[in-house]
């Protein structure tokens, strides 16, 4: 099988990274690596769908490279080979896997590097059940999201050694920077002596207006403040154009605090009406016992005499 995909870094480092075997093992899409693993040995479980089946093996990945003497014919650098072994976590089913990676400058969709992956898989067990055409389509998948997750863990985690191209490729555009043109210059900046002068002399000009003002005119302008805005002016003229009872609502809540304004019962007309006494009814009922006791007695004093007669 062999299958390209694109990684928006440069050659040199996408081919680093390639190169620490933490790196790329822990952006294999469904890896869960172990802690406790040896360095540049990483060791773990991988959760593989194929078809309609999720198949979790655990084994170990390897990552050797040649040396880097330079790019080679048409601008390739050398292949980076990955293997990975691994058995079924449930079942006797085993893989391994033998992956050359090689690396190329990409102009599309923009700079970057392209990886080109050719490689071998061997297994039994369940893998074999799923059929040639699921595991190349499970394959090729795995690749797609393992060069998207190698380009967010560079972005997380640049390479060391790599100052100049740590982050993504840039155009060349963008790489220039902004030119003399696009760089906003401030009004103040480009007539420093002007501006400054106007607001001077604007400063000066108020300054000179309150000084002309006496004591009167102050008074008067307030006076006239007053007038225009009944509603803002306070003491006894305020309360003389309000109503008495906003007056009285609002002496009453000058000094408290706004939860004890927002949770104090109206009044005025807006009160609420009074609750019935309690004990009104027993008023009643202290006159009525002593009425109804007479109309009794009275009754029977009255059947004893008519029984008397006859």
């Amino acid at each position: 099988m062999e299958h390209e995909v694109y990684v928006p870094f440069p050659v040199g480092t996408v081919r680093q990274a390639l190169t620490e075997p933490e790196r790329v093992a822990r952006c294999v899409p469904g890896v869960q690596l172990d802690a406790d693993a040896a360095p540049r040995s990483p060791v773990g479980r991988l959760r593989l769908r194929i078809g309609s089946s999720t198949i979790t093996y655990r084994g170990t990945l390897t990552v050797s490279a040649a040396a880097d003497d330079g790019p080679g014919d048409a601008g390739a650098v050398p292949a980076v080979t990955v293997e990975a072994k691994g058995t079924e976590a449930r079942g006797d089913g085993s893989v391994a896997l033998t992956l050359a990676v090689r690396l190329s400058p990409a102009t599309e969709p923009g700079r970057g590097t392209t990886l080109t992956c050719s490689g071998t898989v061997h297994g039994d067990g369940r893998l074999t059940e799923a059929g040639d055409q699921a595991a190349e389509t499970a394959g090729r998948r795995l690749l797609d999201r393992f060069a998207e997750n190698l380009a967010a863990d560079l972005r997380q985690r640049p390479v060391a050694g790599q100052a100049g191209a740590d982050g993504p490729a840039k155009s060349a555009a963008e790489a220039a920077g902004p030119t003399a043109s696009d760089t906003e210059v401030p009004p103040s900046a480009k007539a420093p002596g002007g501006d400054a002068d106007a607001g001077a002399a604007d400063i000066g000009d108020e300054a000179e207006g309150v000084e002309d003002l006496d004591a009167g005119d102050a008074e008067d302008a307030s006076h006239a403040a007053r007038d225009l805005h009944p509603e803002h002016a306070y003491g006894h003229e305020a309360d003389d154009l309000a109503p008495a009872e906003a007056a009285h609502a609002r002496r009453t809540m000058i000094g408290r605090s706004a939860e004890e304004v927002d949770h104090a019962p109206p009044r005025g007309r807006y009160a609420p009406v009074p609750a019935p006494e309690p004990n009104g009814t027993s008023a009643v009922l202290r006159w009525a016992a002593p009425a109804a006791a007479v109309v009794l007695a009275s009754a029977v004093v009255v059947g004893r005499v008519l029984r008397r007669r006859r």
